[in-house]
């Protein structure tokens, strides 16, 4: 587009066509008049008030979303930005767009082909030239949609306006930019010097995105030349001023077209190659699944797989993680002297507090039982049961105090989420004691919980070393005691020899540990399961989304790990 003079233009622009019929252009002063399917120019404003049309109403006929798309079209192809923006329902995020795609994405010589409209919607193709400074120039071509709807103060027809109209994979708010890459590209290496690629390892697409979101700038590449989706995103800063890691909800950049390669500085990673080939095996067996493994001894991420590559569910992941989180309520219990592993503790068929009715899986009870027996067997009203004995914080402060879980201060080398343990009161409260209520967490969140209780000391988890770029990793303000850890371990260890665990966990022992949950889960069938456990130096957690109880769905995902690594 650029800067064209505009009567020349008129003559040589190449309508838009739909269906077999064409948009003219009528030459004259200003702006070119279209010849519009069923009717001519707009009203004259000067006309009188009992001259004036009544607001058209109704579904739009097929010749007005025709003569609608083919204007806009048209205008567009021309280089007409005024015009084709006049054409739509927001005409100020139109201009602004489509002013943009010349000036920043240097996209130029565009022919537009609408394709057999579909009711209100019109698909068509683009074809363009990207051009960029230095003679760097590649093909662009790519289909497209736009729906044609009637304004309701007057009844005309207009393009529904949303930036995905320009492009599919734009968001409202995105914009095409063609220039030096954000980021240079980098190379990821595992731990032992391999290079970490999707090809082969599928679900690593998003991890491999950060890292170069992360250290491209500073890795010692080079940023080639790419037309990109730059997306509208309000970069939060930290304390000082500095941008933080991204959260869970950030939906990195895309390259579209690449003009010139970027040389890529390196990265090594921790993963290790051998767990991230059975984490990738594993969890394609299950629709939904997620694993970790981390070293408890040191917080290094060993492996991180996912079924669904779209969303790094295992790091970004906010899910409620079911009775995995008795693990934390446990050394709670303990801490305060509500509970010891081998005296008699309460599991009733029901327990209520704050006017909910708590119950264990098929309302089994355990009559004269220990502690250790309930845990094992994953006793919620156990754990309810002590709910009245608590104040609203004490688990919170626990998840951060002990497990460094919720201070959204991780700086693992990608984006993460820290997991989430918000004071509640009454029922909610009640329900966070079994991994319910407000509480959230991810496979990654998990793995650290049981690396904390094998070790008794909370390890950041960390995909790249600190000393790369001086990150400073978390810490939690206080490690279990002594007894406290012994007897947590102790429960684990039961919990994987004899429990719920136990068949998953078969032939791993004995210095193992393990819990299982299930998270129900509002508008799902069946609940999510979850499987943390530690074998060795190894700690690993995953969740099949919608796959029922822990053990049965995440333990074998998580049991093949720990039995890979060892």
């Amino acid at each position: 587009m650029g800067n064209r003079r505009r009567a020349p233009e008129r003559n040589r622009t190449k309508p838009a066509v739909i269906g077999g019929m064409i948009a003219v252009v009528v030459g004259g002063a200003g702006f070119g008049v279209y010849a519009l399917y069923g009717g001519g120019a707009a009203a004259d404003d000067s006309s009188s008030a009992s001259d004036a049309k009544p607001v058209k109403k109704g579904p739009l006929s097929a010749t007005e979303v025709k003569s609608t798309a083919t204007a806009f079209l048209t205008a567009w192809q021309s280089g007409d930005v005024t015009t084709a923006a006049a054409a739509t329902n927001d005409t100020a995020a139109a201009r602004t767009l489509l002013t943009g795609y010349g000036k920043e994405a240097y996209i130029k010589d565009v022919t537009l082909t609408a394709k057999k409209r579909s009711g209100d919607a019109v698909p068509f193709s683009v074809k363009g030239t990207v051009a960029y400074k230095g003679g760097l120039t590649k093909p662009l071509a790519y289909e497209s949609e736009l729906t044609v709807v009637r304004r309701a103060k007057d009844g005309k027809p207009l393009v529904d306006w949303h930036s995905a109209v320009v492009h599919p994979d734009l968001n409202d708010g995105d914009k095409l930019v063609t220039g030096e890459a954000g980021t240079p590209p980098v190379k990821a290496l595992d731990r032992d010097g391999g290079e970490l690629t999707t090809a082969k390892y599928p679900s690593l697409g998003t991890v491999l995105d950060g890292l170069r979101e992360k250290f491209g700038k500073t890795a010692g590449g080079k940023a080639g030349i790419e037309l990109r989706v730059i997306r509208a995103k309000a970069e939060s800063k930290d304390a000082e001023g500095s941008a933080k890691e991204s959260g869970s909800d950030e939906t990195p950049d895309k390259t579209l077209v690449e003009l010139s390669k970027g040389t890529p500085g390196t990265v090594r990673t921790t993963l290790s190659p051998g767990l991230q080939a059975t984490a990738e095996q594993q969890v394609a067996k299950k629709a939904k699944s997620s694993a970790v493994v981390i070293r408890p001894s040191t917080g290094e991420i060993l492996a991180v797989a996912n079924a669904g590559h779209g969303f790094n569910t295992a790091f970004q992941g906010s899910l409620a993680p079911g009775s995995t989180m008795k693990i934390i309520t446990a050394s709670l219990l303990i801490d305060k002297g509500l509970a010891s592993t081998n005296k008699e503790h309460p599991c009733p068929k029901y327990s209520t507090y704050g006017g909910w009715k708590f119950q264990n899986d098929d309302k089994f009870e355990i009559k004269g039982g220990t502690f250790k027996a309930s845990f094992a067997r994953s006793c919620n009203t156990a754990f309810i049961s002590q709910a009245k004995e608590l104040s609203d914080d004490d688990l919170t402060k626990q998840a951060q105090q002990v497990f460094g879980l919720g201070m959204d201060n991780w700086a693992i080398g990608v984006p993460s989420f820290d997991g989430s343990v918000p004071v509640q009161s009454q029922a909610q409260m009640a329900a966070s004691l079994i991994g319910q209520g407000g509480v959230r967490m991810n496979p990654l969140n998990m793995a650290s919980v049981v690396a904390t209780a094998k070790t008794g000391t909370f390890h950041q988890p960390y995909l790249v070393a600190p000393t790369v770029d001086k990150r400073t990793l978390a810490k939690a303000s206080r490690s279990l005691s002594a007894g406290t850890q012994a007897q947590l371990k102790e429960l684990l260890q039961y919990t994987a020899a004899a429990g719920t665990a136990a068949e998953a966990m078969a032939g791993l022992g004995p210095d193992f540990g393990a819990k299982t949950g299930s998270a129900e889960v509002d508008g799902q069938k069946k609940p999510n399961g979850w499987f943390t456990a530690w074998k060795g130096d190894l700690a690993a957690a995953g969740v099949v989304q919608q796959g029922g109880h822990g053990g049965e769905t995440a333990g074998p995902i998580v049991a093949a790990l720990l039995k890979a690594g060892s």
